[in-house]
Formats: structure tokens, C-alpha cells, sequence
């Protein structure tokens, strides 16, 4: 698969949603979108014609706003009609602004509140050492989302009970609504943090896919896997990238013009 030009594919689905239901968070949305890819086309053990398998790898996208990339994949594997995707946010659709499982196949978890998918994530894990069960448990945090005492609580209980069946992948692009990460709360040294909280830890490229891959393939033992991954805010889109204004702002007419042209092959 040629994975540059899928990546604009999926992103153009994204600002089709976004322009079309005229809310929603496209920069968030488009700098996790190869993490996402890294995991559904490469790594999880998934199936799109029984999203309830009960080995199942599991994802849970703690940073849920950032749901409209994820619903670009699931439909591009057909767990859904890629027709759905027009009704984002919608009344009675079931591609809500964030994710919902009883709703949407493909779902692992209901997300929203910043800081509860880390604990989700360590849940769905703990449940599967206790069940002997061999499914992988992958949790994607927003930056600004580790400002969040409730992050660090689920961390080191991950740690205590030796999850090496949990994965957390951090989508670092430095910015969060109301401004840079620095500005509003330093992270300091996010990965030394993870580490000493008893995590393995790694440091990628967040849109190298490859880069992104052999980090979730590397072996662990007894311990939590941290994957720090470098991303750009607004990724593919000129005029939104590293822009924290684009956090969640819609796109009028002329910017979705340019925004599309820009997803182009």
C-alpha cells in the first residue's frame, strides 16, 4: 500500500466531515491520523465482519475528539458505509463527535472526558491477564490530555500490574486549544516521566508510519510500552499546521477549497 497517498485520502474524508457538519476538531484529527494507520493497516489483530471478535486487539482513543480520523479508517475497511461519514455529528447518526460503541462497529470504548481513556485502556488490559486472554491494548493520548492527574493514576497502576499487553501512544504536537503545551502547563521531559513511571519507552516520528510500526512490534516484558510520537498539529493542511486556533474552528468555503486541493496526488 502507498501509504502517503492513503494518508491524503483519509485526511481528505476528514475535512469533508468537518466542512460539512461545520464543527468538530480537524487539527487534532489530522496529526494522529498515521498513528492510527500505523495500527489498523499494519499491527491490530482486527476483523471489520465481527467488530466483536472477542480476541480482538483493542484501541481506545482517549483523545476523542480526534474520532473523525478514526471514523475515516473504519470506513475504509468497511465497517460502515463510507456514506455515513457525511453525517458527522448529525441528530441520529451514529458518527458522534466522539467516539461511541454502543453506536459506531469498530469502537472499542466510549471516550470524551480528557484523562478517562488512559484508565480504560489499563482496565481492558488488566481484564485480559486476568482472563489469560492474548489481545493488545492500545490507548492514543492527546498532549494537553497529560496535564490530567487521572493519566499518571492509570500509569502507574499499568506499571504495578506489569501490562506489557498495554501500549500508550502519545500524539505530541505541543499544542492544545487554549495555546502551546508550555504556555499552559509544561509536560517537561514526557518520555523520562513515563519512564520512571515503569514504562518502556519510545521516540518516533509520528507520521512515519514505519518508524511508528517497529515501535509497536518491539518486544517488552513485564512492563507498560510508552511510545512518544512527534506530530505536527493540523498535519497536511498549509495554513493549519502548528496552529493551535485550528484546535477546533470550522473551515469556510474558500479554506476547505484549499485545504482539499492540498490532499490532492
Amino acid at each position: 500500500m502507498q501509504y502517503d497517498k492513503k494518508a491524503k485520502e483519509l485526511r481528505a474524508e476528514v475535512l469533508k466531515m468537518l466542512y460539512a457538519c461545520q464543527s468538530g476538531h480537524p487539527g487534532g484529527s489530522l496529526s494522529c491520523m498515521e498513528m492510527l494507520m500505523a495500527l489498523y493497516y499494519e499491527v491490530m489483530k482486527h476483523d471489520p465482519k465481527n467488530p466483536q471478535d472477542p480476541d480482538r486487539d483493542r484501541l481506545v482513543l482517549s483523545k476523542g475528539h480526534g474520532c473523525p480520523a478514526l471514523y475515516a479508517i473504519l470506513a475504509d475497511f468497511g465497517y460502515f458505509p463510507k456514506t455515513d461519514l457525511a453525517d458527522l455529528r448529525q441528530i441520529g447518526s451514529h458518527l458522534q463527535g466522539h467516539p461511541d460503541c454502543t453506536k459506531t462497529p469498530g469502537i472499542d470504548m466510549n471516550t470524551g472526558s480528557l484523562g478517562q481513556g488512559a484508565s480504560l485502556g489499563m482496565g481492558l488490559a488488566l481484564a485480559a491477564k486476568y482472563g489469560k486472554k492474548a489481545y493488545q491494548v492500545y490507548t492514543i493520548l492527546g498532549d494537553g490530555e497529560c496535564q490530567e492527574g487521572l493519566v499518571w493514576e492509570a500509569a502507574m497502576a499499568a506499571a504495578h500490574y506489569k501490562l506489557d499487553n498495554l501500549t500508550f501512544m502519545l500524539d505530541y504536537n505541543g499544542l492544545q486549544i487554549d495555546g502551546s503545551n508550555d504556555e499552559v502547563m509544561s509536560l517537561g521531559n514526557i518520555g523520562k516521566k513515563f519512564d520512571a513511571f515503569g514504562f518502556e519507552c519510545f521516540d518516533v516520528d509520528g507520521h512515519d508510519i514505519a518508524a511508528i510500526v517497529e515501535a509497536l512490534k518491539a518486544p517488552v516484558s513485564g512492563k507498560p510500552k510508552f511510545i512518544c510520537c512527534h506530530t505536527v498539529k493540523g498535519k497536511g493542511v498549509s495554513f493549519m499546521e502548528n496552529e493551535s486556533g485550528w484546535h477546533g474552528s470550522p473551515m469556510n468555503k474558500e479554506q476547505f477549497e484549499k485545504a482539499l486541493s492540498e490532499q490532492e496526488v
